[in-house]
């Protein structure tokens, strides 16, 4: 079975929630099949999430990703049960650890113990959702008396673990009902996915049952130098601006010296330098940019991964509205 293709709207600002709530309605009118949501420095997944819904009908919506840092386990229960009433149905949580850079740089949270914290908020999420009341002693976290005071959702949004590492991703295998990837070349993927069905063999469960979406930087343009110049700055600026994750996931991935080139280069200010080291190999690896007839056949090389269950189209930070909706356009299912 071909993978499915879903949207991963832009991380940058956008000029409005409306422009979000547009772009889902377009891509609910080109049939893309789910709409993801990343909450960084930009609107909140909240209040945008719950535009997005009661602005369409059909696609599928979800954070990708909600940090476990910035919110309590309860109250993502709380949210995610919440969206799922808004949206008739159509939510699926995303979580994860994030990195240092934004847990402890934005948020003044320390990052302690990323992948325990990122089970335990699964497990008491989950506790949330079922309508029980919630008592848990945890390493993290201790929860006691808690319930829901409504009625619970009558099917219980599924749980997606965003995860780089070979661990992390084992621990989605295990726990979550499915698992983001982001940022890996195709062969980076296939190992992954190696460690994932691992961690749902340790977790009794079949492996086929934990969906894998895997978010794909695109840009597919008429102009298409354009294109894959945007999709060098963001691949620099995800392995050189944002902390030590994405340097290290790609230095896993074959390319240990290119990635912490990438790095110096952007620390040390030099930002057209970063961009540069990103090179064609390098940009095919990890993406789909450039004409429409090129993106499409790169995509395509994701898509094909045995394992892989959808891709989700992403952008650049630097593209433009109408950029990201002719890419949209140009990728659609």
């Amino acid at each position: 079975m071909p993978a499915d293709r879903t949207v991963h709207l832009p991380v940058a600002a956008q000029p409005s929630v409306d422009t979000l709530v547009e772009l889902t309605q377009r891509a609910e009118d080109l049939g893309y099949e789910h709409a993801w949501l990343p909450e960084t420095w930009g609107r909140d997944a909240v209040t945008s999430l719950t535009a997005m819904a009661l602005g369409t009908e059909d696609i599928g919506l979800g954070p990708s990703i909600w940090n476990v840092y910035s919110r309590s386990p309860a109250l993502i229960g709380q949210t995610a049960a919440t969206l799922q009433e808004v949206s008739d149905g159509r939510f699926r949580v995303g979580l994860g650890p994030s990195g240092p850079a934004v847990i402890q740089g934005w948020h003044g949270e320390s990052f302690d113990r990323p992948l325990r914290r990122t089970r335990e908020t699964i497990d008491i999420v989950r506790k949330v959702l079922s309508g029980e009341t919630v008592n848990y002693d945890g390493d993290c976290f201790t929860v006691g008396g808690f319930r829901l005071r409504c009625d619970p959702p009558e099917t219980p949004p599924p749980i997606d673990a965003a995860a780089m590492g070979p661990k992390s991703v084992e621990l989605a295998g295990r726990f979550a009902d499915g698992w983001h990837a982001i940022v890996f070349t195709p062969d980076g993927l296939r190992d992954r996915l190696d460690d994932l069905r691992r961690g749902a063999e340790l977790g009794d469960r079949d492996p086929d049952d934990v969906r894998v979406t895997l978010s794909l930087t695109c840009c597919a343009l008429e102009d298409g130098e354009r294109a894959r110049r945007l999709a060098r700055e963001h691949a620099a600026f995800y392995v050189g601006g944002m902390g030590t994750y994405y340097r290290d996931s790609l230095a896993r991935q074959g390319y240990e010296e290119l990635a912490h080139d990438i790095a110096s280069a952007w620390g040390s200010g030099d930002k057209e330098r970063a961009t540069e080291l990103v090179g064609d190999d390098l940009l095919d690896d990890l993406g789909a940019a450039g004409t429409p007839a090129h993106a499409r056949e790169k995509l395509e090389r994701f898509a094909a991964i045995d394992g892989v269950d959808a891709v989700a189209v992403g952008f650049p930070r630097g593209a433009t509205v109408e950029e990201a909706r002719e890419t949209m356009a140009a990728l659609a299912p």
